[in-house]
């Protein structure tokens, strides 16, 4: 894809839409947009890779002007390899714990289920509530 790209196209190609492109680009999120001689801008394949990168960022909780701050650390070249990488890994570190949150909510919420099945099952209240952790192996009264 070399092709340059208007916005409706660079939305159908990303799943987002126009407004959701805009919004990036004002923000200062999607550098190096030019325009055509009609004033529209102009995007390339880089952008389309570059806006994928920009979503998984803020999906994954980083602060916009986080991803500003990368943006134009990405625009200065070179010399800030060192930081973009740094900010990089702190985000990876961030989404890790949140990872370990969620999966800790989700074993919850996953004996939950299997509570309330098993009492359907049987008709009888499970003797285990799952809001109550077991003590942790070895640590038995």
């Amino acid at each position: 894809m070399n092709e340059p790209l208007h916005i409706g196209a660079l939305a159908a190609l990303t799943g987002r839409s126009v407004h959701t492109l805009r919004w990036y680009e004002t923000q200062g999120l999607v550098p190096g947009v030019t325009r055509d001689a009609g004033g529209r801008r102009v995007y390339t394949a880089q952008h389309v890779g570059w806006l994928r990168l920009m979503e998984r960022l803020r999906r994954s909780g980083m602060p916009v002007a986080d991803m500003r701050r990368y943006t134009r650390l990405v625009q200065q070249g070179k010399s800030t390899l060192v930081e973009r990488r740094q900010m990089l890994q702190a985000h990876r570190e961030r989404v890790q714990r949140t990872i370990a949150e969620w999966t800790g909510a989700l074993a919850l919420l996953d004996a939950k289920i299997d509570f309330y099945d098993e009492w359907q099952a049987s008709g009888k209240r499970p003797p285990l509530d799952p809001f109550v952790p077991p003590p942790p192996p070895g640590d038995s009264p």
